[in-house]
């Protein structure tokens, strides 16, 4: 199971295996479009009877023959021991529980940053991800630095987080050492 398909959905034991996003965003759409290089098939679950992606988007997914969507059904659970072998799907309008074979499954149902710890103290956006200063990663606070997915509202992956994360420790060393304190 993954939050991001682009950083994992490569890897060898989702090669030439049937495949699942669930989301209905352009983020799902563009995630199961990206699948597809991979996948046998790419089953994207939706919990609604359309999708919320744009246009465009959509008709990347309906022109797709390796796409196939599943309206109105939400994930009940992943099946499998130590590898996902399958997915537990019911449709929320007949109440049908199925079992679907797929070796991968992917989140892609919209992105709240956790940094509901900081509202108050550091300058967020109003979609609640923390503001930082143009090429730094300092925040409106002095000596406190942010990286990764909580100020990352576009990428959001764990390669961009890693290096806002250098980046950030980096800085803080700076401060520290100006401080006297490192």
């Amino acid at each position: 199971m993954s939050a991001c398909a682009v950083c994992d959905g490569a890897l060898p034991f989702f090669r030439n295996q049937p495949l699942m996003v669930i989301g209905g965003g352009d983020t799902a759409v563009e995630e199961s479009t990206y699948l597809t290089k991979f996948g046998t098939i790419v089953y994207l679950v939706h919990r609604r009877d359309e999708l919320r992606a744009s246009k465009i988007m959509q008709q990347r997914a309906f022109d797709n023959d390796k796409i196939s969507i599943v309206w109105d059904t939400v994930l009940e659970d992943a099946v499998g021991d130590q590898f996902v072998t399958g997915a537990r799907i019911k449709n929320v309008k007949t109440d049908e529980v199925k079992e679907v074979e797929v070796a991968g499954i992917f989140y892609a149902i919209g992105h709240t940053p956790n940094t509901q710890p900081f509202k108050g103290q550091l300058d967020m956006d109003k979609t609640g991800y923390l503001i930082i200063k143009p090429g730094t990663q300092e925040t409106n606070v002095e000596g406190v630095f942010a990286a990764g997915d909580v100020h990352d509202h576009k990428y959001r992956q764990a390669v961009t987080a890693a290096g806002a994360g250098c980046a950030a420790a980096l800085e803080a060393e700076r401060w520290l050492g100006d401080q006297g304190i490192a």
